[in-house]
């Protein structure tokens, strides 16, 4: 299993340690519920240090990155970052990712730890001539992630960035406990927070600044767990549960990420006609309306015929009601429909709800 470089935190803080992504990571510290209602109330921090970095840098680079993803990243000036994915020709996801505007001419993609070889070959099949050079940086970058109400307070005595003047998916390049680190504006817990990249070989010093600073505001260690619950309740996807090589962007109800109007894209034929001839499926949100949860792969009934699965399920903690996300036939995908999910050895009642199911006052 590979290590990040703040292995040795996680277990000095009693970290509970699983393989994850091919990686050693605290999926725990002091319980799933504490860390999750931490980061809703207060602020947690995270090691998620387990995704990949890809650099793409050249004259073609924007080019390369308009071929592969469906979004406009030509939209991007220096500071920005969009959400994005890499697609197939058949407009299914290679990964889900964010992409970042380093330079005029460079561009970072973070993608999925499980995915971070995966693409960086996916993308060198697809360079054709384009004039650009691709480096997966993975091992080399630690990625921290302060997310919560709080969580402009504990950085901000520890930068010499203006945090205010950060807004949503944009970043800065700046020191975070005297260490070079890009700080970035996005998070995958639906919370206001920060996502601090470094190539630095001691980032646990930003860690120790972080936990040391946040104790005043209740800041708390929080594990994958967390995190999966988190991003649920915020209904964003999670690579091979909720979105893989056989969901299309429009079925995974992305579809404000694809822009049809710029040049050629790899799957853009097949989800323009998938557009034109309407989608057969499509994910929608559900609460369980009787006693029970709703796990990964259980599956779903309509009418007593299977249909489907859960594809991401759980008991959501801040929420307090049991939650999740499944494909179902366009025809039952309104707000209100019925259906049922097996539960072991019995079926429950489920209904499709408005989604994310969680929102932040602003």
């Amino acid at each position: 299993m590979k290590k990040t470089r703040l292995n040795k935190v996680h277990k000095e803080l009693g970290g509970k340690m699983i393989e994850f992504a091919g990686y050693e990571m605290p999926v725990e510290y002091e319980g799933i519920i504490l860390e999750h209602l931490a980061v809703r109330e207060k602020a947690g921090i995270f090691d998620v240090s387990h995704m990949g970095e890809i650099i793409i840098k050249g004259d073609d680079a924007l080019d390369l990155i308009q071929y592969l993803t469906p979004n406009d990243a030509s939209r991007l000036v220096i500071g920005k970052a969009q959400y994005s994915a890499l697609t197939t020709p058949k407009g299914t996801f290679v990964d889900d990712l964010l992409v970042y505007r380093l330079d005029e001419k460079e561009y970072m993609l973070v993608v999925n730890a499980i995915n971070s070889d995966k693409d960086y070959e996916w993308i060198l099949k697809n360079k054709g001539k384009f004039s650009a050079e691709v480096r997966n940086e993975s091992d080399n970058y630690t990625q921290i992630a302060l997310q919560g109400p709080k969580a402009q307070e504990i950085l901000q005595p520890l930068t010499n960035l203006d945090l205010s003047e950060i807004k949503y998916y944009w970043f800065k390049f700046g020191k975070v406990a005297g260490i070079d680190s890009i700080v970035s504006r996005t998070g995958y817990t639906g919370e206001d927070g920060f996502e601090i990249y470094t190539t630095n070989h001691e980032p646990e010093k930003i860690w120790y600044a972080i936990t040391e600073e946040g104790k005043k505001y209740g800041l708390k260690p929080a594990g994958l767990g967390a995190r999966d619950t988190l991003r649920l309740e915020a209904k964003m996807m999670l690579y091979g549960n909720d979105i893989d090589e056989t969901t299309t962007v429009l079925e995974a109800d992305l579809g404000w990420m694809v822009k049809f109007e710029k040049p050629d894209f790899l799957g853009k034929e097949a989800l323009l006609k998938q557009k034109e001839e309407g989608i057969k499926r499509k994910i929608v949100g559900f609460e369980v309306k009787e006693k029970g949860i709703a796990r990964p792969h259980y599956p779903v009934f309509i009418n007593g015929n299977k249909v489907s699965e859960v594809t991401s399920g759980t008991f959501a903690p801040y929420l307090k009601k049991s939650i999740g996300l499944t494909y179902l036939p366009i025809e039952y995908t309104e707000i209100g429909t019925q259906f049922e999910i097996g539960i072991r050895n019995h079926v429950v009642k489920a209904e499709v709800v408005p989604t994310p199911f969680y929102k932040r006052k602003k």
